[in-house]
């Protein structure tokens, strides 16, 4: 990598917390180095009690964008001038592109999830899910697969205050397109079961399973050997989870190529060119 930093530098950015395992930065830098492109990618940590603050200081400084992981990809959303089909539909926004003085908000979280499935060589079109969990990058798979042609989408889902609103968002999606979404108690253990037993795919969206909860919500006996198991988690790269559906001899996957390719979709959205896939993938996930 060798970027050439000067007065006429594109400055872009991740907000989130925590932002320091991130490997955003190196990705997208290395894509700029690459194609000879005078921008760099830096990473804030940022609470959503910051996030407005943190906005203006990105319009002030005339940033081109920024990529928002957890918690702000919903509580992004008051704060934007504008939004895409897609993160209307799954209000959820991962990326921002910052262009005459607006943000326009878009989601890339589910193209990314849905072609890092296809890169792996997991074909689900037609089939039926579960998914773990309804937060944003939950909802933007949720709608991206249902958009492409899965079947059935179970969502498991903690019966908290936010229950009623994932129970309207399944409703919403079902009714908008060709997918049956279902949402059921992530704490029953015979509904969490069913679902598994009704799928091909089950996705962990939630973030139990990362170093300070490396918990699975999945007892290893719902696992089998024909199911294919994805965590949109890539640090540490083997959860429990995937552990088990490994012990289980099961196909998985973590979610590494989901942040490459979520990444993709975002730089062509800020810089109209291609993310050079092959030499990132060398560079940053080999």
């Amino acid at each position: 990598m060798n970027l050439q930093l000067d007065g006429h530098t594109q400055l872009l950015c991740l907000l989130g917390h925590p932002v320091s395992h991130s490997i955003s930065p190196k990705m997208h830098n290395e894509s700029f180095s690459k194609l000879g492109l005078n921008m760099a990618y830096l990473a804030f940590d940022t609470t959503p009690e910051k996030l407005p603050d943190m906005l203006h200081g990105l319009k002030a400084q005339n940033f081109l964008g920024c990529n928002l992981t957890m918690p702000l990809k919903t509580a992004v959303i008051p704060y934007l001038d504008e939004l895409s089909q897609a993160a209307k539909l799954s209000q959820s926004v991962n990326t921002i592109l910052h262009k005459d003085g607006r943000l326009i908000g878009h989601t890339t979280d589910g193209i990314g999830y849905m072609d890092s499935l296809t890169d792996q060589d997991f074909h689900v079109i037609g089939e039926h899910m579960t998914i773990l969990g309804a937060g944003g990058a939950a909802t933007s798979i949720i709608t991206e697969a249902a958009l492409q042609g899965v079947k059935k989408i179970y969502v498991m889902k903690r019966q908290n205050a936010s229950y009623p609103q994932t129970v309207a968002f399944a409703e919403m999606i079902t009714r908008e397109t060709n997918c049956e979404v279902i949402v059921r108690d992530q704490n029953d253990p015979d509904a969490l079961k069913a679902s598994i037993a009704d799928s091909l795919l089950l996705t962990n969206a939630t973030n139990v399973g990362m170093e300070e909860d490396s918990r699975s919500l999945i007892p290893p006996e719902f696992l089998r050997k024909d199911l294919l198991v994805s965590d949109i988690i890539y640090h540490p790269e083997m959860t429990t989870l995937l552990k088990d559906a490994k012990e289980a001899g099961a196909r998985y996957m973590n979610g590494k190529y989901m942040l490459l390719f979520q990444g993709a979709a975002a730089f062509q959205i800020w810089t109209g060119e291609k993310m050079p896939i092959s030499y990132i993938k060398e560079t940053c996930f080999s």
